[in-house]
Order: C-alpha cells, then sequence, then structure tokens
C-alpha cells in the first residue's frame, strides 16, 4: 500500500483495489480553498487512469467531511474566482464544478461518508457519489443561499435526480441545515448508519465479486440515460451490453459461476 498526496489537502490510498480518498484538511474542517479545488480535481483524474481500482471511497479528516468553501481565503483573492468559474464551453464542467461532477466520470462505484458538517461545497462533492453513508447526526445544508448565492459546483446533476423539486427549492432558498436521518427521507443520502465508515467499506466489498466491465457499463448506462430520450437509452443498453459481452471479463464471470477454483478479473475496460 502507498499514499499519494495531492496538493497536501487530498490522500488516495488503495487497500485490496478499493481507493480510499481522504480530504486532509480537517484542522480547517476540509473547507474549500484553492489547493482543495486542485487537490481533489488531480485525485479524480488520478483514479480515472487507474485501471485496477474497483471502487472509491471519500472521507473527510476530522470532525467534518467538508464544512463548504473556504469564503475568506476564496473570495480574498482576485484571481481566484474567475479561476474557479472559467471554462473553455459552457456545457462543460470549470474547476468549482469537477470536484463534484468529475466523481460520475469514474467507472466504479464511488461512495462518500457523510459526517460532521456537510455544508454548500461540501455536499455537493458528496451529491457526486453514486451513494452516499451518512451518520445519523451529520449536519446537511445546500447553504449557499446564506451567502447570498445559488449551488454552483455541479450538485444540480444528482439533485434532480435524487430529491422532489419542490423539497430541492426549499432547501436551496432557505439554506436549511437537516440531520443525515432528515436527509434520508428527502433523498439526499443512500443510507444512514451510527458506524457510516464501516457500512461504505463493507458496501465497497460487495463489489469484488462482480465483474468491473459491468459495474462500469451500469453507472454510465443510468448516468447518461436517466434524463433524455427514451430511444437513446434503449440504444445505450444494447450497445453497452454488446461491449461488456465481448470483454474478457464477461468469460472470467462465466467461469467463476461453475467453477469452485476463482479466476481473477482483468482490470475494467474504458469507457
Amino acid at each position: 500500500m502507498s499514499n499519494i498526496n495531492f496538493s497536501n489537502r487530498v490522500e488516495i490510498s488503495v487497500i485490496d483495489k478499493i481507493a480510499h480518498v481522504i480530504l486532509t484538511r480537517g484542522s480547517k474542517h476540509n473547507a474549500l480553498d484553492m489547493k482543495m479545488f486542485y487537490g481533489i480535481r488531480s485525485a479524480i483524474r488520478y483514479l480515472k487512469k487507474d485501471k485496477t481500482i474497483r471502487a472509491v471511497v471519500v472521507s473527510g479528516q476530522g470532525d467534518d467531511f467538508c464544512s463548504g468553501l473556504d469564503v475568506k481565503a476564496v473570495m480574498g483573492s482576485k484571481t481566484a474566482p474567475l479561476k474557479l468559474l472559467f471554462k473553455w464551453l459552457p456545457w462543460q464542467s470549470n474547476l468549482a464544478q469537477y470536484v463534484s461532477t468529475g466523481w460520475r466520470d469514474i467507472p466504479v462505484p464511488v461512495i462518500a461518508v457523510m459526517h460532521g458538517r456537510n455544508w454548500g461545497g461540501g455536499l455537493q462533492i458528496a451529491l457526486g457519489a453514486d451513494f452516499r453513508i451518512a451518520t445519523p447526526d451529520a449536519s446537511i445544508s445546500i447553504m449557499e443561499a446564506r451567502w447570498g448565492l445559488i449551488p454552483d459546483m455541479g450538485g444540480t446533476l444528482p439533485l434532480r435526480e435524487l430529491v422532489r423539486l419542490d423539497h430541492v427549492k426549499e432547501l436551496a432558498m432557505t439554506g436549511k441545515i437537516v440531520t443525515g436521518e432528515e436527509a434520508l427521507g428527502y433523498g439526499l443520502v443512500t443510507y444512514v448508519k451510527d458506524d457510516a465508515v464501516k457500512f461504505a467499506h463493507e458496501l465497497a466489498e460487495s463489489f469484488m465479486p462482480l465483474s468491473p466491465d459491468a459495474i462500469g457499463a451500469a453507472k454510465r448506462l443510468y448516468n447518461k440515460s436517466w434524463w433524455g430520450s427514451a430511444g437513446l437509452a434503449l440504444l445505450r443498453e444494447s450497445f453497452y451490453q454488446i461491449k461488456v459481452l465481448m470483454g474478457k471479463n464477461a468469460r472470467i464471470k462465466a467461469h467463476n459461476q461453475t467453477h469452485e477454483k476463482q479466476k481473477p478479473f482483468k482490470s475494467r475496460m474504458r469507457w
């Protein structure tokens, strides 16, 4: 096992093909300064290229997952807001959005562990994951309204998939803070567990016996097809299925279902 550090803000360690991503600015509640934005972006790009990992668990060091934007550090700079918001093409993610949307492009399950404060940008980072495991007393809020702002870090994409429109409006317009238990009722989190870290690891382990190609295809299929035309969804189903069936891992999965001696899966295919 080796640890990789990005911008002195994000650390990755890979154990048994599960990548553990830790936000390491715990003394500042993992608040998002520019180094944190760059660190998360670099970590996501690194994980996208690593074909050996099978799952990702994202957590925060210290008392909070992420308390949101470090307003003093970011807004006190003349150039930082421009660096966060700049984009070459309007439909692509800028740096601020990528720390949420980037997780969706990693073709393995991404699990966020939500404890302590998950406010503003912190919540949007977690929303980019495929699954969110929160502690019962986690503090969760779309808090940008309290700063006279709107959520602009890519969280709109998963919110429209997870939460009723009227509930999203209420949460975003008021900056209301909810607990992990309340967030489950809204659809903001997947599970609420006292030991969220342990449960997240158990969930990550549950993907290990399955074909990484099938998992990657399922993630891509639903992320692209949840909203859009029925015809394109059906096309993707057929195309992705053919691609999975033609891959080496399909043959390995078939072998493992009928033989006592199990073969290890090959590195996942490129998506």
